[in-house]
């Protein structure tokens, strides 16, 4: 539930971390401030976060190479915040695997609710107590399998494939539309959990990192296919 959730605001401006810990902490949020990489490591190792807020642009390691280094231990996560109009730090936010995304200065509404449904998507699997007696649900991708009682992407072996909460809500929006082309309103209404955002490339950006990891030849996909002028189609043969 999101008023148990515990937020890191990664910023090196105390006046934009001040004002965020007072803003979320009245809304239910437990708060942990910091002011570059190394303070967000230390409350990664120590604190149990659920979410951060990842400022871009700092001194020192900045945003984005933090988040590289973030996504190679573990699924925590990320909303960047970036300067008003830098649009390709948005899209190399979203390469590398952040949540979602806010310019700067934030409304601070829009960021509750931004990080209210990147939560949602978190923990698709609570939302319903489990049946044991069932089969778990599951859908085909390539050599992969999606599960989406346990919110994991399993590859021929049984291993867990490493995605971001945005990379699940896609898969499982594609697994529930089988055979049926999905444009780039349907898919940001029900898998970004927000109204039109008109950077709609952000959904290209996230397919594309789904195709790289799921598809034989991402150039070439099979899997999730691109209808020219419409949309995308899942089609897993």
């Amino acid at each position: 539930m999101s008023e148990l959730a515990t937020i890191c605001v990664c910023d090196d401006e105390p006046d934009v971390r001040e004002m965020l810990e007072e803003y979320l902490t009245k809304r239910g949020f437990a708060v942990v401030p910091v002011a570059n990489s190394d303070g967000l490591r230390t409350a990664i190792a120590e604190q149990g976060i659920d979410l951060i807020l990842l400022d871009i642009n700092m001194p020192g390691e900045d945003g984005l190479t933090t988040l590289r280094t973030l996504r190679t231990t573990n699924r925590i996560p990320v909303v960047m915040l970036t300067a008003a109009g830098e649009v390709i730090d948005k899209i190399v936010g979203l390469e590398m695997g952040a949540d979602d995304y806010l310019s700067k200065p934030v409304d601070l509404r829009e960021l509750e609710a931004r990080i209210k449904a990147v939560l949602r998507r978190q923990a698709p699997a609570s939302i319903e107590a489990p049946q044991p007696s069932k089969k778990p649900e599951t859908a085909p991708f390539g050599e992969f399998t999606l599960d989406l009682s346990a919110a994991k992407l399993l590859d021929r072996d049984g291993n867990e494939v490493p995605l971001t909460a945005m990379e699940f809500s896609l898969l499982s929006l594609f697994a529930r539309n089988r055979g049926h082309v999905l444009n780039r309103d349907q898919i940001l209404e029900q898998a970004h959990d927000r109204s039109w955002d008109p950077f709609d490339r952000s959904i290209d950006i996230r397919i594309s990192r789904l195709r790289r990891k799921i598809e034989p030849n991402a150039q070439k996909p099979q899997i999730i296919k691109t209808v020219r002028g419409i949309g995308y189609l899942y089609d897993p043969g």
